[in-house]
C-alpha cells in the first residue's frame, strides 16, 4: 500500500484530528443564538447550557486518559482512526437528538474522540517531524482547530438562516441538525486517509520493529536511502535512548512520578491548564454571549470576524515558532492577554449596567449585564476581544500543543501527553460548565479572574519552562536535567547535527539491522548498535 513520505503532508493530514475539536466548538457556539435551538431544547441558560456544553470536554477528559493505552498498544496511527469512529457515532447521535439527554450523550461520545485525537495527534506529529520543523508541524494541530472552528461556524451561520432566519420563532430543527450532521465528513476522511500514512518510527522502534522504523525514517528524512547520514544519526539517537530507558528497567507508570520526570509531567499539565484558564475557550464557546453584552451589530456576524482572525493569526506562529521559540511565545502571550482582559473588565465595570427593566430585549436575553447605548465603549470591548484572540493564536495556541508533545522520553511520551491533555479537558469541562453562570452572576468580574490567571501563568512559565527549540526529542533529558534555571538558555546546537557530520566525514560508522553501513576512508571510530532485547538487559 502507498505510504506518504512528505512530512508536511503527513502532519497536516493528521491534524484533521484537531479540526474535529474546532468543529465541536463552533457547532455549539453557532446554535446558541438560533430560535430553533432555544425552542427545541427549552431555551437552556446558565447551568443547563453549561451542562450541555461541558459534555464534550467531559468525554474528552475520558478519551485523553484512555489515549495512552490505545496509542502504546495499537500505534499512534491506529489510535487516531479509533478516535474517528467515536466522532462519527457521536455526531450521528447529536444530529438525531430529540432531547437534551440525547444531545449530551452524543457530545460525550464525540468528546472521547477529541480527547484521543488531541492527545495523540501532536505526539504522532512530533515523532514524525525532524527537529528543525517540529514546532511548525505540531502547530498545524492548532491551525486545524481554528479552521474547524471557522468552517463549522460558517456552515452553522448559513444553516441559521433556514426557515426564515435565527429570529423566526418557528425555525425548523434543520438549523442545527445540518451542521451537526456535516461534521461527520472530516472524520470519515481522517479514518480512511490514515491508512496511507506511516506509523511513527519511534513507536515501531519501541516495539523492536527496527526494519520498519528505519524504512520509515529513510522515506521521511533520507529520500528512501536507509544509509543516509541523517537517517543513521537519528537511528543511533533513538536506539541509545531506548536502550538507556530499558536498562533503567523502571515501569513506565512509576517513571511518570520519578522526581526528575515529575517536574516535566507537572509542567506539561500546567501548560495545558493555563491554555484553558487564559480565557480563550470562553471566547470560542460563548463569544455570542460576549458580543451580546457588548451590544454591537449582529452577535453572530461579529463573532465570525473573531474566528477568521483566529485562523489568520495562527499562521505566523506556524512559520516562526521554531525560530522565535516556545518560551518567549508563552511569556509574551500571557502578558498581553492579561492586559486585554483587564481592559475589558474595567470597561464593563465602568460603563455596563444590569440588563433588566426597560432595556431592549431584556426578557429574552441570555445575559444579565450589558453596555447600553455607548458605541465607543462597545467597539473598544470588541477590539480588545479581537486582540486577545490574535495574541492567543500567535502564542499559546500552537505552543500549548507543541511543548508538551516534545519534552518526554519515548517510553512515557503517550502517557505523559495524555495526562497533560487530560488537564486541558478537565479545565475545559469546568469552564464550559461554569462560564454561563459566571457571566450571569458576576458579569465583568469574570474578565478580572481570567486576567489574573494569565498573570499567574506568566510567572509560572518564567520560572519553570526552559526553551526546547532546535533539540531532538532524545535530547530533552539534557535540557531539563542540565541544572540551569529555566530563564537561562541551554547551549545551542544539537547532538544529532554533530553525529550526522561525523558520519558524513567517516569518523563514525553506524550499523543497523537492515544490514547497510555508511563507510568512509577517514573512519576512526566504530559504533556498533545491536538491538536484540536480551543484549540490552
Amino acid at each position: 500500500m502507498y505510504q506518504a513520505s512528505n512530512v508536511y503532508f503527513i502532519c497536516s493530514f493528521a491534524a484533521i484530528g484537531g479540526g474535529l475539536f474546532g468543529f465541536d466548538i463552533s457547532s455549539m457556539s453557532g446554535v446558541l443564538g438560533t430560535a430553533a435551538y432555544k425552542r427545541y431544547f427549552g431555551g437552556p441558560k446558565s447551568y443547563r447550557q453549561g451542562g450541555i456544553t461541558c459534555a464534550m470536554p467531559f468525554g474528552s477528559l475520558v478519551g485523553a486518559l484512555a489515549s495512552s493505552y490505545i496509542a502504546d498498544r495499537y500505534s499512534r496511527r491506529s489510535s487516531i482512526q479509533i478516535a474517528s469512529i467515536f466522532w462519527v457515532v457521536g455526531s450521528i447521535i447529536q444530529c438525531a437528538s430529540v432531547n437534551i439527554g440525547m444531545l449530551v450523550v452524543g457530545r460525550v461520545i464525540a468528546g472521547i474522540c477529541v480527547g484521543i485525537a488531541s492527545s495523540i495527534c501532536p505526539v504522532y506529529q512530533a515523532e514524525i517531524a525532524p527537529k528543525e520543523i517540529r514546532g511548525r508541524v505540531v502547530s498545524l494541530q492548532q491551525w486545524a482547530i481554528t479552521w474547524g472552528i471557522l468552517i463549522q461556524y460558517f456552515i452553522q451561520y448559513g444553516a441559521s438562516w433556514v426557515g426564515g432566519g435565527p429570529e423566526n420563532p418557528s425555525q425548523p430543527t434543520s438549523a442545527f441538525r445540518i451542521p451537526w450532521g456535516v461534521q461527520i465528513v472530516p472524520a470519515v476522511i481522517l479514518f480512511f486517509g490514515m491508512f496511507f500514512l506511516p506509523k511513527s518510527p519511534r513507536w515501531l522502534a519501541s516495539k523492536d520493529r527496527w526494519e520498519e522504523a528505519i524504512q520509515v525514517m529513510a522515506a521521511l528524512h533520507g529520500g528512501g536511502d536507509v544509509n543516509h547520514p541523517k537517517v543513521l544519526a537519528e537511528y543511533q539517537e533513538i536506539e541509545e535512548a531506548l536502550r538507556f530507558e530499558r536498562e533503567e528497567a523502571v515501569n513506565s507508570y512509576k517513571q511518570l512520578v520519578a522526581p526528575r520526570m515529575l517536574k516535566r509531567v507537572l509542567l506539561g499539565m500546567s501548560i495545558q491548564m493555563w491554555s484553558q484558564l487564559c480565557g480563550m475557550n470562553v471566547m470560542m464557546y460563548y463569544v455570542v454571549y460576549i458580543m451580546e453584552g457588548a451590544n454591537i451589530a449582529s452577535p453572530l456576524l461579529t463573532a465570525s470576524i473573531q474566528y477568521i482572525l483566529n485562523v489568520a493569526l495562527t499562521l505566523p506562529a506556524i512559520l516562526y515558532l521554531d525560530k522565535f521559540g516556545r518560551r518567549p511565545a508563552m511569556l509574551i502571550g500571557s502578558f498581553l492577554m492579561m492586559s486585554y482582559l483587564f481592559v475589558v473588565g474595567a470597561l464593563q465595570a465602568s460603563y455596563g449596567v444590569p440588563n433588566v427593566g426597560d432595556l431592549k430585549d431584556s426578557t429574552n436575553s441570555d445575559i444579565s449585564w450589558i453596555i447600553h447605548d455607548n458605541k465607543p465603549v462597545s467597539k473598544a470591548i470588541v477590539a480588545m476581544t479581537y486582540l486577545f484572540v490574535c495574541t492567543f493564536a500567535t502564542t499559546w495556541g500552537p505552543t500549548s500543543w507543541t511543548y508538551p508533545s516534545e519534552i518526554f522520553p519515548t517510553k512515557i511520551r503517550a502517557k505523559a501527553v495524555s495526562l497533560a491533555t487530560a488537564s486541558n479537558w478537565f479545565w475545559n469541562c469546568i469552564l464550559a460548565f461554569a462560564v454561563p453562570p459566571l457571566l450571569w452572576n458576576i458579569n465583568w468580574k469574570m474578565y478580572m479572574i481570567f486576567a489574573t490567571f494569565n498573570g499567574a501563568a506568566f510567572i509560572h512559565m518564567f520560572l519553570t519552562a526552559p526553551e526546547t527549540k532546535g533539540k531532538t526529542l532524545e535530547e530533552m533529558d539534557e535540557v531539563f536535567d542540565s541544572g540551569l534555571p529555566a530563564w537561562k538558555a541551554v547551549p545551542k546546537g544539537s547532538r544529532l547535527d554533530q553525529l550526522q557530520k561525523d558520519i558524513e566525514a567517516g569518523n563514525v560508522k553506524i550499523h543497523h539491522p537492515i544490514g547497510g553501513m555508511r563507510e568512509s576512508e577517514k573512519g576512526a571510530v566504530e559504533v556498533r548498535a545491536e538491538h536484540r532485547e536480551e543484549e540490552q538487559v
